[in-house]
């Protein structure tokens, strides 16, 4: 079991607070992504867990026992960097055993657990290479190995695909996804920027802002029931659009949110504008007007479009995918006497 449970966690540099009373239980095998803006805590509150950090104040348990005066290599966990910290000068078993080594693991046990290791990361092949000799997604299964051969109670992964290209980061989300099925006794928590990386690996997601944590959720509750404007705007790619003035005034809310896939192009919409910008993608195209607010109006579409530069659209939410804030930023319910989108009058 690899229960986690953070309580009233705060931690400071300085003068200058970084974490501010976190309160979150992780389930034992659960797969918990962080995410926010740069410098809204997230890593500091991944190495607050692993110990690399001391907490200023509030406790951190693992499996019930408090880990603020356990040392980091005590507490059961093992940690993937964004860089990859291997040494050049060993092959890829040297490295992955590494650790085993210093521990005085027998040779036989070690030997076993590095091929075991290997095989669930595909290495197998690679084991007498050295890192020099490996591609960026292949070190990034050795640092992966490397911590897999510990068996740990807890996986911390700290923004671990942002030096790969696309391409890489696809097939390393595939790898991880893979790793969290095979390993379903392990905790992992796993920090990154990338929507896509939350959105697929996460059982739930953690926002952060300014230290302070935001929501918690399933990725669908997030991105379909965000509580404020900020994980609204936050989750989801490309970002929800944001309606203020008189373009929300009819919804009774301050702001109004519709994602730009629950946009459609019709006859007679509740907002209209001129076209700015048409992307075709092929299995998607990204239409911009110009609607009069601070920011274009996105609006995905299914397959391509042939609208011209300049032409005049109006467009409607689809089945009332749409999103109320007050002044303060939080979500509110609709109104008793809620537009009826599809139909874009008032109901009754």
């Amino acid at each position: 079991m690899s229960e986690i449970r953070i309580n009233n966690l705060c931690k400071c540099f300085g003068d200058v607070v970084v974490l501010k009373n976190i309160n979150l239980d992780i389930k034992s095998g659960e797969f918990v992504v962080f995410v926010g803006p740069s410098g809204c805590g997230k890593s500091t509150l991944l190495r607050s867990i692993s110990g690399l950090e001391t907490i200023t104040s509030g406790t951190v348990e693992i499996d019930g026992r408090q880990m603020n005066n356990v040392r980091p290599s005590e507490r059961g966990i093992a940690m993937v960097f964004q860089t990859y910290a291997l040494y050049p000068h060993m092959t890829v078993a040297r490295n992955m055993e590494y650790s085993l080594r210093l521990n005085k693991t027998p040779k036989a046990k070690r030997e076993r657990q590095v091929q075991d290791a290997a095989k669930m990361l595909h290495l197998e092949n690679y084991l007498d290479r050295l890192p020099k000799e490996l591609s960026g997604g292949q070190r990034q299964r050795v640092a992966i190995g490397r911590a897999i051969v510990r068996d740990p109670k807890v996986f911390l992964f700290d923004e671990p695909l942002s030096n790969l290209d696309a391409a890489l980061r696809l097939k390393m989300r595939l790898e991880i996804s893979k790793l969290s099925s095979d390993l379903p006794d392990t905790t992992m928590i796993y920090v990154t920027h990338d929507q896509i990386e939350a959105m697929t690996l996460a059982d739930r997601i953690v926002v952060l802002k300014d230290g302070v944590i935001q929501q918690v959720g399933t990725p669908l509750e997030l991105y379909e029931n965000p509580n404020s404007l900020f994980v609204a705007q936050f989750i989801g790619s490309p970002k929800m659009n944001i309606f203020t003035g008189r373009h929300a005034e009819k919804f009774s809310a301050y702001f109004v949110g519709v994602r730009p896939e629950h946009l459609s192009v019709v006859e007679d919409g509740i907002w209209s504008g001129s076209l700015i910008h048409a992307e075709n993608l092929g299995a998607d195209s990204f239409l911009y007007l110009d609607i009069g607010e601070e920011e274009p109006l996105a609006i995905r579409l299914s397959g391509s479009v042939t609208f011209e530069p300049g032409a005049v659209l109006s467009v409607a939410p689809v089945a009332n995918n749409i999103h109320l804030f007050d002044d303060f930023g939080q979500r509110v319910a609709p109104p008793e006497n809620a537009i009826d989108f599809d139909a874009g009058i008032q109901s009754d």
